[in-house]
């Protein structure tokens, strides 16, 4: 049996095993070593509440759906649920209907390390995404443990009971109330409530439709309509050429150019792989492949960024055709201060050779009843305008933390390691790499956080505080990356530190040697024990 098919049984069989546990006693626990000291995250009997568990994971995405596999994988006997806000699993995935919905990143990487992506194209459309999602829930039996409808708004974490008291929206109205002992945050980065809007000036006199890919109308119809796309980031390049398919015509309006680069939407070495060896094997020497490729035009880029800068320019325009002018395919920045643009088997830019779409780098003045008014003084007639504008960041989902009564504020904490918060207690968060597929840090975070949660059952540790004691380490304020959306979150969101561990390199080898086998009391993170109950005064 190879590895992938060894860790499914493994999964299966933890999943049997939590299934007759919680309908039973659940009270089995972790095999530890004869004299080892065996305090439980939290003592699971059958007289435990239904809304308490060991770990709450919030959100039913990619990210929750991992940390769930591991978690029961390799943490077998905690009971644990997935709370989500949505009436439905997957995310981003399932949040997104806009046309040509597709991944930024290869499958093979942004698909789990457990499960090998099948799927005949790399870079796949939302649709197939969100049916891989759908599968792997069901097949590991995590689609069980989801609750639908169940929106996080509060936690509250006390050091004298050592949980988390977690109150929830529930769809029909209802506040209900649940308690673990780890609280994981897969929610994301961004506000699932709405995308971000400049407000231009002049919108209300436009006569067409206005639309944010965030809330697509299903009942769209842009057959043979002009439609302006203003912004140049993934989305903006993704909805272009899939409109041209009934446009009359689809115009790109970027303030400013970014770098696309395209790449063939099959994986030919990857399917070669496939069709000689077996999975397992397949599955690693695919992922590793892509790792090691992309790690290394990532360094390149950034040790010779003017030279990178002038490559994939010229990419560009050998690509487009001396149509388009190349000021409207250069962009101020150096690749990697923003994410690259990809576009699979160059299609954006074959819709522009075909004149079915085009590139017009300008500012907005106002809108007008028919269209747009540019700086420039030229006009942009439109019968549907799409804002491709970004999105709002939102940490945490936008859930109010507190611990022992004192509120948290995320835009002044520090990233510890990128998978937990500085003096915040027993709560992991997933946030992925910049530079690279969103799953392979989500993987080793997940895969951290369950050696910590068995280092502390096995020492007897209830909690578990990342502290900064070292006084050379300050909160850097610079965003990972120079995109619009984080500069406008910057405040917001977790700083990193000035030096390890809490400084974030966005290098996955790295990342790979520190999470999966580094030391787990590495002298940052504080381990207690859960506090004493204050004895009782006899009458």
């Amino acid at each position: 049996m190879d590895g992938v098919n060894a860790s499914r049984a493994s999964a299966a069989a933890s999943i049997a095993s939590a299934d007759t546990a919680s309908t039973t006693s659940d009270s089995a626990a972790p095999s530890q070593p004869a004299n080892a000291v065996v305090t439980p995250l939290t003592p699971r009997t059958a007289s435990h509440a239904a809304n308490e568990v060991d770990v709450l994971i919030v959100g039913a995405g990619l990210s929750g759906i991992g940390f769930a596999w591991n978690l029961q994988t390799h943490c077998p006997t905690k009971s644990y649920a997935i709370l989500e806000g949505r009436d439905a699993l997957g995310g981003t995935w399932d949040l997104f209907r806009y046309p040509g919905i597709r991944s930024d990143s290869d499958m093979h990487t942004l698909g789990f390390s457990f499960r090998p992506w099948r799927g005949e194209k790399a870079i796949a459309d939302g649709p197939s995404i969100l049916a891989y999602l759908n599968d792997t829930a069901a097949d590991y039996g995590i689609d069980r443990r989801i609750r639908y409808g169940h929106k996080v708004v509060r936690a509250a974490w006390s050091s004298q009971d050592a949980r988390w008291t977690v109150d929830v929206a529930s769809a029909d109205g209802r506040t209900e109330q649940w308690s673990c002992s780890f609280l994981q945050m897969c929610s994301g980065y961004y506000d699932y409530d709405g995308g971000y809007m400049p407000g231009w000036a002049g919108m209300s006199r436009f006569k067409g439709k206005v639309v944010h890919p965030q809330a697509w109308p299903e009942d769209l119809d842009y057959s043979g309509a002009r439609v302006v796309v203003i912004g140049s980031g993934a989305t903006a390049v993704t909805l272009v050429p899939a409109m041209t398919d009934k446009a009359a015509h689809v115009t790109m309006l970027q303030r400013s150019p970014t770098f696309i680069v395209a790449r063939p939407a099959r994986d030919v070495v990857a399917n070669w792989l496939y069709d000689k060896l077996p999975e397992g094997a397949a599955h690693t020497l695919t992922r590793w492949k892509n790792i090691l490729l992309q790690m290394y035009f990532y360094r390149r880029a950034r040790k010779y960024p003017e030279r990178a800068k002038q490559f994939l320019i010229n990419m560009a325009q050998q690509a487009v055709g001396p149509a388009v002018e190349r000021r409207h395919l250069t962009p101020s920045y150096f690749p990697w201060d923003q994410r690259l643009c990809l576009v699979p088997d160059g299609d954006l830019f074959n819709a522009i050779r075909d004149g079915k779409a085009d590139i017009v780098t300008d500012e907005i003045e106002t809108f007008t009843e028919t269209g747009l008014k540019l700086k420039s003084g030229a006009e942009l007639a439109a019968d549907i305008i799409v804002t491709a504008t970004g999105l709002k960041m939102k940490p945490a989902g936008g859930i109010a933390v507190t611990v022992d009564g004192r509120a948290v504020d995320f835009g002044k904490v520090m990233n510890y390691k990128g998978v937990m918060f500085s003096d915040v207690p027993n709560l992991g968060s997933t946030f992925g790499y910049t530079n690279a597929s969103w799953t392979l840090k989500a993987d080793l975070t997940a895969e951290y956080l369950c050696r910590l949660i068995n280092h502390m059952d096995r020492n007897g540790f209830a909690a578990v505080t990342p502290h900064n004691s070292d006084p050379e380490v300050v909160p850097d304020p610079t965003p990972a990356l120079a995109s619009g959306y984080f500069q406008r979150g910057a405040a917001v969101m977790p700083k990193q530190g000035s030096k390890p561990p809490w400084k974030l390199y966005q290098n996955y080898a790295r990342d790979l040697m520190t999470l999966r086998f580094g030391r787990l009391d590495d002298g940052v993170v504080v381990f207690t024990r859960r506090a004493e109950a204050p004895m009782r005064k006899r009458a």
